[in-house]
């Protein structure tokens, strides 16, 4: 069963799902001097997802570590990693956090939390689609995220301001 647009309404069992850090991806895409793309990874640490009785009341709680960022240049990957962008040694993880699924005509969203750098903004989270198989979920979305909102805005003009987040997510029970 999948949840995917707003006609199929159905739901994976209610209970306690731990995401599987291996066999899930979290992706960035952005553009680097506004015109060369720039896509990396980052790794889930740990996560939970609870789905409740009432899907809208379910939960997301994701850690993901700061330091596991990937473009496949190391140089950048250093920089990105150092007190001018994420500041990983004093912010070793990114936190997400979503109280409540919103169905909505256009789909499923999360309206969730998410914290980078000790700083905390609302983010939306659209749901592509849910499977559900047995005691396992997979799921995927995406976001969009401003950088600067989080106060990582060094090197302005030189690297995108936005960064489109899309998450491959398999949990089990």
């Amino acid at each position: 069963m999948a949840i995917s647009n707003a006609a199929e309404r159905s739901s994976p069992a209610a209970g306690s799902y731990e995401i599987d850090p291996a066999a899930s991806t979290v992706r960035f895409d952005t553009r680097a001097f506004g015109l060369l793309p720039v896509h990396g990874t980052f790794t889930i640490g740990q996560g939970r997802i609870t789905v409740a009785e009432t899907p809208e009341e379910s939960s997301v709680d994701v850690e993901l570590d700061a330091a596991s960022f990937a473009s496949g240049i190391q140089r950048r990957d250093d920089h990105v990693r150092s007190s001018d962008f994420l500041d990983v040694e004093r912010h070793p993880t990114i936190h997400f956090r979503c109280r409540g699924l919103e169905r909505t005509a256009q789909g499923d969203v999360l309206q969730g939390e998410l914290t980078v750098r000790e700083v905390t903004r609302p983010v939306v989270l659209t749901i592509g689609s849910v499977v559900a198989e047995g005691k396992r979920i997979t799921a995927n979305g995406t976001a969009s995220i401003d950088r600067y909102a989080f106060g990582v805005s060094k090197s302005k003009g030189m690297v995108g301001r936005r960064l489109k987040i899309t998450l491959d997510i398999v949990a089990g029970r």
